[in-house]
């Protein structure tokens, strides 16, 4: 039995081993500058990058067109989708740096470019007259397609949803590209001030000026002269207001995926000598350089 006992002894220390290894505990994060962050390779900065820029296009192509209601207030349904570009936002700032981020925003501005070009390419195009959809299939719709033809039809609900103003186009790119860099800005000015610390001060913080910068853009240079400067100033704010209240909803979760990327990266970058300049070129950092 006392044979039997020491073997179980020596059984469970040699399973609890691994656990007691200081080389399976959580290593510390090594505190990097922004310039070191801005050309070295990360693992998961490719896809964060990716989804940047998809859901900015997606909430700018499939919400923005459609007005909904709910308990009696009336919004842009790209509102419940648009936000998460900007926590996105945040989180490339805070885990990847401005340079970093800076990328991506360029990345979303030009494929902002790009969608609204070939928009108004595809929609300039004139329709065959059998192009079927939903609408002339439609028996709503079944004496209009008499009158005129299928394609005639689909077109103009085509219209109705990828046809946008130049205003409107001009408007959501520029607010985008100005919204996104403020909003990167005050991040990355913030962590340093705070020392890393507060991380709740810095995406709230910062998506205050970063909101408030993109709402005074697009909505004066897409629908002033067309609504009332009232109308113009209420849907400003109030979408200002939204947007700020996604954010703070979603805090738990922007802590959940920095810390996540944080102890998966290895790194936190603190941007003590970026040129924040938009239009900066940064130099490729070697690895060997990036972590002294």
């Amino acid at each position: 039995m006392r044979h039997k006992a020491a073997l179980l002894r020596v059984q469970t220390a040699i399973a609890s081993e691994p656990m007691n290894d200081p080389q399976n505990s959580p290593a510390p994060l090594a505190r990097i500058a922004g310039s070191a962050s801005a050309r070295r390779h990360f693992r998961y900065f490719d896809y964060m990058m990716a989804a940047f820029v998809g859901i900015l296009l997606l909430s700018n192509l499939i919400g923005a067109a459609k007005l909904a209601t709910l308990g009696g207030v009336t919004f842009g349904a790209g509102i419940l989708f648009f936000p998460v570009s900007y926590v996105l936002g945040d989180v490339l700032t805070e885990v990847y740096g401005y340079a970093n981020a800076r990328r991506c925003v360029w990345m979303g501005f030009f494929a902002l470019l790009f969608m609204a070009v070939m928009s108004t390419v595809v929609v300039a195009m004139p329709p065959s007259p059998d192009w079927g959809c939903a609408s002339s299939g439609d028996p709503l719709f079944a004496d209009l397609v008499k009158q005129t033809s299928p394609g005639a039809v689909c077109q103009t609900t085509y219209e109705s949803v990828f046809g946008s103003t130049w205003r409107i186009v001009a408007a959501s790119i520029l607010a985008f590209w100005a919204g996104e860099f403020v909003n990167s800005f005050v991040l990355a000015r913030m962590k340093v001030w705070t020392g890393g610390k507060h991380l709740w001060s810095r995406t709230i913080g910062s998506t205050v000026f970063g909101q408030a910068v993109d709402s005074a853009i697009f909505y004066p240079v897409a629908f002033l002269g067309t609504w009332t400067t009232q109308a113009v100033l209420t849907v400003m704010v109030t979408n200002w207001g939204f947007k700020v209240l996604w954010e703070i909803v979603l805090t738990p979760a922007t802590y959940a995926v920095v810390g996540y990327l944080k102890r998966r990266e290895g790194v936190d970058v603190y941007d003590t000598d970026t040129d924040f300049s938009p239009f900066a070129k940064v130099d490729a950092v070697d690895e060997v350089s990036a972590f002294s």
